[in-house]
């Protein structure tokens, strides 16, 4: 046969080969590795190339029966053509083996290694052009493709694989907090935060981010309305809950716009105030963050009061509090007081009542938050009784010194995270 085609023609159609079988690896390797994201997005927006390498990846299977056919074709008759001259120069009999190792390496080096890391970095480079090619060429061979794929299919059906369609590519919470974190500075670092706050929502409940009873400014009936004009006149705060002696007897939530409408009055009466009050929204504390946004978008509220499971009531939450967890501190609240304390030695005098939530978001640190909310709370719970005078103790990585105790509360402890010496 080598009598009948020139050597010359022969190489040309080998190096052709070679070539084709280049295309057909980096054609797979670029359509397996396209990000089906920016695919969408790119096909969405009316990239015609994009659509039509969607519709290519509709049907992975064929897509890669169609691939491989072609590939495994141009391989064979390579072989077979690389044989045909090897004997033409070395001979019947070690011509075949010659052939079999140059072509081996020409092909793991011009049509597989190379091609195929190429259009793993670059896959729209490779996987754009090659629809164009790939569309019309699945189209002819579909027979062949339908026939390959019927027999893998149903082997795969054996192995426990019911659906071979390349629909898979949905994202759980987790999988998406990893996406947003290797989005680098395509995302600048605030916007990463927001969306992975948005995404904490549901792990975080209302009674984590409430303001506690004993925290809460309202208006008691039971006091002088002397006094209840005066709290009114220079509260801080743009909406009171109105309550009879006890907060668990909240009649209503007073918003300070509407107060106008009494202290314009000659004569203001208890009465009046309790008229101008709204009747309470009630929240149960275990409501996750993610629910209640959308309850107080429903309910037109903006504040509710948070019950246990028994009706009394915990705290206040807000509309503000949900939403700063999600963009961080935008208010300032002139009546809080502080309550992380830095020291010169590194460390932090904490107050008892701090949130613990807002401790590990201030300082970075990781301290329990599955059970009590304060740090009061979390140093008895790890304690287990109460302590009679100052105590260290450690969690995890923090190290803590009760500094004061008064009426059954810790009120403060200095709390440290030794800095571990560098390795020489």
């Amino acid at each position: 046969m080598s009598d009948d085609f020139p050597v010359g023609l022969l190489f040309g159609l080998l190096a052709l080969l070679i070539l084709l079988s280049a295309f057909f690896s980096s054609s797979e390797t670029g359509m397996m590795s396209i990000n089906r994201y920016r695919l969408s997005h790119q096909a969405s927006a009316g990239d015609s190339r994009a659509q039509r390498v969607m519709r290519l990846l509709a049907r992975p299977d064929r897509l890669i029966g169609m691939i491989l056919i072609g590939n495994n074709f141009i391989n064979n008759l390579a072989a077979s053509i690389a044989t045909i001259i090897a004997i033409h120069f070395f001979g019947d009999v070690s011509g075949p083996a010659i052939s079999t190792a140059l072509l081996t390496i020409a092909i793991l080096i011009f049509s597989e290694v190379t091609p195929k890391t190429y259009a793993a970095i670059r896959p729209e480079r490779i996987a754009y052009p090659a629809s164009y090619i790939l569309e019309p060429l699945l189209k002819l061979l579909y027979p062949l493709v339908w026939l390959v794929n019927m027999i893998s299919n149903g082997l795969l059906r054996l192995a426990g694989v019911k659906s071979v369609d390349g629909g898979g590519d949905s994202l759980t919470r987790d999988e998406l907090r990893t996406v947003v974190h290797e989005a680098g500075t395509l995302i600048p670092y605030r916007h990463q935060a927001m969306l992975l706050s948005i995404l904490d929502l549901e792990n975080v409940t209302v009674n984590d981010i409430m303001v506690p009873r004993h925290e809460v400014i309202g208006i008691d009936l039971d006091h002088s309305l002397e006094d209840i004009l005066t709290q009114i006149r220079t509260s801080q705060h743009t909406r009171l809950p109105v309550y009879k002696g006890d907060i668990n007897n909240i009649i209503g939530m007073l918003h300070l716009r509407n107060a106008a409408r009494f202290l314009s009055r000659p004569e203001v009466t208890k009465a009046a105030i309790v008229e101008e009050a709204r009747e309470p929204y009630f929240i149960p504390e275990s409501t996750p963050l993610h629910t209640q946004l959308l309850n107080f978008q429903q309910q037109k509220r903006r504040i509710g009061i948070v019950v246990d499971e028994y009706g009394d009531v915990e705290g206040l939450a807000t509309l503000e509090d949900i939403l700063e967890e999600i963009v961080g501190e935008f208010t300032t609240d002139v009546s809080e007081a502080r309550e992380i304390y830095p020291q010169d030695d590194g460390s932090h005098v904490i107050e008892g009542t701090a949130n613990i939530r807002e401790v590990n978001k201030a300082l970075g640190w990781k301290l329990p938050t599955d059970g009590p909310k304060t740090l009061n709370g979390l140093i008895l719970e790890h304690l287990e009784s109460f302590p009679q005078g100052p105590v260290c103790l450690q969690m995890g990585s923090t190290r803590m010194e009760i500094l004061d105790i008064r009426d059954n509360l810790i009120t403060s402890a200095r709390c440290w995270q030794p800095t571990r010496p560098a390795r020489r």
